[in-house]
């Protein structure tokens, strides 16, 4: 595993940032790639072996504006997964990061917050 894997954000793609040292991932800009699945292969892939150390604290910032329901179901089993990786040793926050006028954005951090019963899930309004 890279202990750190930065990826631009395109059009279609969001940045990504992820960093082992630091305990820190971030997912910012719109995501709708085509193929979806691909692009988020090295993410998830980096998910699965950081989940599988003894982490202590791990934070997830998304700050995804729009994603389509692929990037749904892939973001849904990616916040599932860490949900299990939960322990006494092992804290993860989530901090859903949206504006105030994204309403479909709102609902699904309200839905998930409702559905992760492990995960420290912040919704944040942004400015």
């Amino acid at each position: 595993m890279a202990s750190r894997v930065e990826i631009e954000k395109t059009s279609s793609t969001p940045y990504v940032l992820l960093d082992a040292e630091k305990g820190y991932m971030k997912l910012e800009g719109r995501c709708y790639h085509e193929n979806i699945v691909t692009f988020f292969k090295e993410i998830n892939e980096w998910i699965d072996d950081y989940l599988k150390s003894d982490f202590g604290n791990f934070t997830f910032d998304n700050a995804i504006s729009y994603f389509n329901s692929s990037t749904t179901k892939i973001l849904l089993t990616m916040l599932l997964k860490m949900d299990k990786h939960v322990s006494d040793d092992n804290k993860i926050t989530v901090n859903w990061i949206s504006a105030k006028d994204n309403d479909i954005m709102l609902e699904f951090g309200e839905d998930l917050a409702e559905e992760l019963e492990n995960l420290t899930f912040n919704i944040i309004i942004s400015k």
